[in-house]
């Protein structure tokens, strides 16, 4: 089979004239979350240009076109954000755990042009503090609890550049319901781990504290959730109990049966 289109659709390639339609651009933005001093963490950088200049806003920036695909311009801002730049970057975020999160395309939602957004979602260990890009004026980990995403400023803008609050809280959501099912709560520790460790990573991404006991025997009921790594700490508890043990990510790609969040357990028997 040629490589080439046939003659007529050359020709209507030559003819083809995109200025006759509307310009839109496409931009990524990416809610990073990771843990910080126990805490669940979004990453936002201050905009130093027009529009919302001095807001907060998620990382994020306009797709090269010819150059790159959604996926590695997602990686690329977050790269830039996170300090992740250089040669090490691509080891960095061999860690980082990247999905589409979802398209926003209100026309109204960039004052300079119709932008439709391609949203993504990251996970992550702790990261390292946040080296501003060339257009951010700053750049920091938020405390998601510190964050009132549903209010609106004095100004009658919501706190958040764009409309980039209901992104954080769509990206809230899906982190929740996907720790349900899914064993991506591994993806904000390092390699090896212990229960309690994992246990703080649910209570800081749902926000309410989960019993200790039923969670360490669910988890463990959880076939190929977590794999013990046949070492423990170094010391035993704060009342002196055993050694918890090291755990590493199993090969489970689905929770089954699933961890519910509390609440939702009474209504899903």
């Amino acid at each position: 089979m040629s490589a080439h289109p046939p003659a007529s659709e050359q020709d209507w390639l030559a003819a083809y004239d995109p200025r006759a339609f509307a310009p839109v651009a496409v931009t990524v933005d990416v809610v990073a979350l990771t843990l910080r001093a126990g805490r669940l963490a979004v990453l936002l950088v201050q905009r130093a240009e027009p529009p919302f200049q001095g807001h907060w806003a998620l990382p994020g920036g306009f797709l090269r076109a010819g150059r790159e695909n959604l996926a590695h311009a997602a990686a690329r801002e977050l790269a830039e954000e996170t300090g992740l730049q250089g040669t090490d970057a691509t080891a960095a975020l061999d860690r980082v755990h990247l999905e589409q999160l979802g398209t926003f395309g209100d026309p109204d939602r960039d004052p300079r042009m119709h932008v439709v957004s391609v949203a993504h979602l990251a996970f992550a260990p702790d990261l390292p503090a946040p080296t501003a890009g060339t257009d951010a004026a700053a750049a920091a980990w938020h405390p998601v609890d510190t964050l009132d995403l549903p209010a609106t400023g004095d100004d009658g803008r919501t706190p958040l550049a764009f409309d980039h609050a209901a992104i954080l809280g769509h990206g809230l959501d899906r982190a929740r319901a996907k720790l349900e099912y899914r064993p991506l709560a591994t993806a904000f520790l390092g390699p090896t781990f212990t229960i309690p460790e994992l246990r703080a990573v649910y209570e800081a991404v749902w926000g309410e504290p989960l019993h200790p006991g039923n969670f360490h025997r669910k988890v463990l009921s959880v076939p190929g959730f977590v794999e013990p790594t046949g070492t423990t700490t170094d010391r035993g508890g704060t009342r002196g109990g055993p050694r918890a043990r090291h755990y590493r990510a199993g090969p489970a790609h689905l929770l089954h049966p699933p961890l519910l969040r509390p609440g939702r357990e009474q209504r899903n028997p």
